[in-house]
């Protein structure tokens, strides 16, 4: 039986016209994938950083500030925000499951990717 997982709809699966994936359709079998914080170097394509602001500003969208289950959306795309954007909002915060709960944090968001939010305010 496979583990229970929200999927949140209305999220985008991916960035438009690309192939950078934001959702999973299923759950694995084995658990999920444990998010870890991805260290972003300043030499990233500029198509990894379009792929992060459009992630950051479907969680915008989505769920605002407030605190949502990781359910559907890729464990690798949350592992490049993961620590910085996103971070936990529950303790004890388990990294390897799908109904852990996570909340951007505005203010670093903001910071990071500014395009994002100049035209949502």
């Amino acid at each position: 039986m496979l583990p229970p997982m929200t999927k949140h709809r209305g999220f985008p699966g991916r960035l438009p016209s690309t192939d950078f994936q934001f959702t999973i359709r299923r759950a694995n079998p084995k658990g999920a994938t444990e998010l870890i914080r991805r260290e972003r170097y300043a030499d990233r394509r500029p198509a990894d950083r379009r792929a992060d602001a459009g992630f950051v500003r479907a969680i915008w969208e989505c769920f605002a500030d407030q605190p949502f289950e990781r359910g559907n959306l890729d464990s690798g795309r949350l592992s490049w925000l993961f620590g910085r954007e996103v971070l936990p909002a529950e303790d004890p915060f388990d990294p390897k499951s799908y109904e852990a709960l996570l909340v951007l944090d505005l203010a670093v968001a903001r910071r990071s990717f500014p395009d994002v939010f100049k035209d949502l305010e």
